[in-house]
């Protein structure tokens, strides 16, 4: 039983008043204004007094009344203490007591806006606006501390199966946040184990190949749209075609993105998936293109602009597919082009053909001692792409020379 009561605490004069098992009331004395109205004392405040790593420390524990009762400080001073004898640090825990935790939803603007520091703005777009829609809603008002388990598999099941690409991604940016939440002393239970979520999980369906093209259907298929009318989508189509690009790498090509003295297009970092800039290697069929599409923006700005100017959509390009009744993915033609470059250009390393991908190749420690991108052989693959799709636009003639894998 302690020292003091409530009433001595009350009417505690200026000092130390000890209440036991190092807990302390230390009362100042009155100030000038104080004293002025009759007043004995001034601010009182709890201290309690540990032991930590041989040495004596005083923990300052809050004000009374306003911060603590005289029981509610000896249940934090019991609490403190215990810690200690275990050989905690009293102090940080107590610190750690005043940190606000902050809810889901908070904490993912504020991952945002630390780990993006480091990601291109697409990403970081895309992290905030997946979590935003896929796991704010369910896990949102929760506190980050208690964040279950059970919890993170309830906002992943709904799109598991009927959206397996996204519902991955969501779960290792939910994991991110969590994280985030440990490294800054917001939650201190483990994270939830990989493991543990696939358990929970139903089995998410195989993923499926981009349907692509046979390499050998592909010049009839880029003639055939060769000789249809210049729409933006049609060519942009063709450009991603000759230069095995990225759709969305296509529909973001600007003019001054391109060199035709040099024949390159150098590629910024935020267009591109590895957010590592990237220079193309342009064929004759690929010049060919960009000057029928120069006519559609007067060779500045966008090199196929949609309506208003804008950046053509995605659909676009797949519109152009459909009305030509083809199934296959604009995106496939990359495999088209990784299947001609097997068959038709053995001679040639398969890096090549990667690295004419903005594919990273080898190892790390291979990457690390790679210090050339090969342009040479790089033009000479794109250059024997482009004369397969359309000699018409080539002028290389018989400078390549077509080998079958034996």
């Amino acid at each position: 039983m302690g020292k003091l009561t409530d009433m001595k605490v009350k009417n505690a004069k200026p000092g130390i008043h000890g209440d036991g098992d190092g807990l302390y009331l230390r009362v100042k004395p009155p100030t000038e204004a104080q004293a002025k109205r009759g007043e004995k004392s001034g601010a009182k405040s709890w201290v309690l007094r540990v032991q930590h790593m041989g040495r004596r420390t005083d923990i300052g524990l809050g004000g009374f009344p306003t911060d603590l009762t005289l029981r509610e400080a000896r249940d934090k001073a019991h609490h403190l203490r215990k810690l200690a004898r275990q050989g905690k640090n009293a102090i940080a825990e107590r610190d750690r007591e005043k940190v606000v935790i902050p809810t889901f939803a908070d904490a993912v603007g504020l991952a945002h806006a630390e780990l993006s520091k480091g990601w291109s703005e697409k990403h970081g777009d895309a992290f905030k606006a997946s979590l935003n829609e896929h796991a704010v809603p369910k896990l949102g008002a929760k506190r980050v501390d208690q964040i279950t388990t059970a919890e993170v598999i309830a906002a992943l099941s709904p799109i598991w199966t009927e959206k397996p690409a996204i519902a991955s991604k969501v779960r290792v940016r939910i994991m991110q946040v969590l994280s985030f939440a440990r490294a800054k002393g917001w939650r201190t239970a483990p994270l939830p184990e990989a493991r543990e979520l696939r358990n929970g999980l139903a089995r998410q369906p195989k993923g499926k190949n981009f349907t692509a093209m046979d390499w050998r259907e592909v010049p009839a298929f880029f003639s055939d749209q060769l000789a249809r009318e210049d729409t933006a989508g049609r060519l942009a189509l063709l450009f991603t075609i000759t230069t095995a690009a990225r759709s969305g790498e296509a529909r973001s090509a600007r003019w001054e993105h391109i060199d035709i003295e040099a024949r390159t297009w150098t590629r910024p970092g935020e267009l591109m998936k590895s957010g590592v800039k990237h220079v193309v290697t342009l064929n004759d069929a690929a010049i060919g293109i960009l000057e029928r599409a120069r006519p559609l923006s007067g060779g500045e700005g966008l090199i196929f602009p949609g309506t208003k100017g804008q950046k053509l959509s995605d659909m676009t390009l797949s519109k152009v597919m459909r009305t030509a009744k083809r199934d296959e993915t604009v995106h496939g033609f990359r495999s088209s082009f990784r299947d001609w470059a097997a068959e038709r250009m053995p001679t040639i390393p398969a890096m090549v053909a990667e690295m004419a991908l903005a594919h990273s190749v080898g190892t790390k420690t291979e990457q690390a001692y790679l210090r050339t991108d090969l342009p040479d052989m790089r033009r000479a693959l794109m250059d024997g792409w482009g004369q397969f799709l359309a000699e018409s636009l080539s002028s290389v003639g018989g400078n390549v020379v077509w080998m079958e894998r034996a």
